[in-house]
């Protein structure tokens, strides 16, 4: 007996991400068929004169929080954009392993898209200005304001991207089988 295979019956709920040391935003979106709308967003801040360790601590156990508080059911984050400077460069990497951890832990998983491909999905150009991304979120989410700060934006881009991307995957994997 063949077929396709039942639709899901809830909403899609992602947890986007975008990574840093200082802040991290977050973003849960759901989604129901091309239906988006936005459950949280927010960031996550760590003070500069925390420890390095008790930094990533904080944001290891805020996204362990935001899993419990929102129970998404996929998680995608932003891929490290090589900075200018090598030591931040390795900062923001480590962090984005304590996030990718926090997020694994949660038993979430994880697609990871670069800023060019987030840009893409939201807007339709892979160029787009930081405004850009974050007057689509706004209209696409049908919010009022854009999110602030520019990260919670970008991480609901992320969120975004990611149920674009996925729905477009799974409806031509369907389509071919």
């Amino acid at each position: 007996m063949g077929g396709a295979s039942p639709a899901p019956t809830g909403p899609r709920i992602a947890l986007g991400i975008d990574p840093g040391t200082a802040i991290v935003g977050y973003a849960v979106v759901a989604a129901r068929g091309d239906n988006l709308s936005m459950i949280a967003c927010d960031v996550i801040t760590t003070p500069a004169h925390m420890p390095l360790a008790e930094r990533f601590q904080r944001i290891y156990q805020s996204l362990i929080e935001i899993i419990g508080t929102y129970h998404p059911n996929e998680a995608a984050m932003e891929e490290l954009f090589f900075a200018k400077n090598a030591r931040t460069a390795m900062t923001v990497g480590q962090a984005r392993g304590v996030a990718m951890l926090a997020l694994a832990n949660g038993g979430l998983p994880i697609s990871e898209y670069t800023p060019k491909q987030v840009k893409q999905a939201v807007t339709g150009y892979g160029g787009a200005a930081k405004d850009q991304v974050g007057e689509m979120v706004r209209i696409l989410l049908k919010l009022s304001a854009i999110p602030r700060p520019d990260d919670a934006a970008d991480a609901a881009a992320v969120a975004i991207c990611h149920l674009h991307t996925a729905s477009v995957l799974t409806d031509n994997y369907l389509k071919l089988r």
